[in-house]
């Protein structure tokens, strides 16, 4: 099992789609990084050399930022936003929609359950 940027990714899948299990890492990265290592698309992970496997690591270590620091980056942001106390960071704070969805009704993934309301049943 490979271990690249701090993730075992699967031996028995081809290699642009191993590599997409690493946070950060979408379609787009993983044949940028194939293609840059001169590996063939159709190779799985347990094909490849150990040589191939520190190419890549090193490509992403140098190239992106993924897992931790990506994270740590997106999480820094919103914690921005909050101290700033601009409309964004209002709605995160208090744990409703961001990016101007209606909350009437739906919006039951950032607000949780619906809590119950006495006499609320017409």
């Amino acid at each position: 099992m490979a271990r690249i940027a701090g993730v075992n990714i699967p031996t028995n899948k081809r290699v642009v789609i191993a590599l997409q299990y690493i946070h950060g890492i979408g379609a787009k990265f993983a044949q940028e990084i194939v293609e840059k290592n001169n590996i063939d698309t159709s190779r799985r992970v347990n094909e490849l050399s150990d040589a191939e496997v520190l190419s890549i690591r090193e490509t992403i270590d140098r190239d992106y930022m993924v897992e931790g620091d990506l994270r740590r980056d997106t999480a820094m942001n919103i914690k921005r936003l909050m101290d700033l106390g601009c409309y964004r960071g209002l709605r995160h704070r208090r744990g409703l929609p961001v990016r101007g969805q209606r909350t009437h009704t739906n919006a039951r993934t950032r607000k949780g359950p619906a809590k119950p309301i006495a006499g609320k049943k017409k």
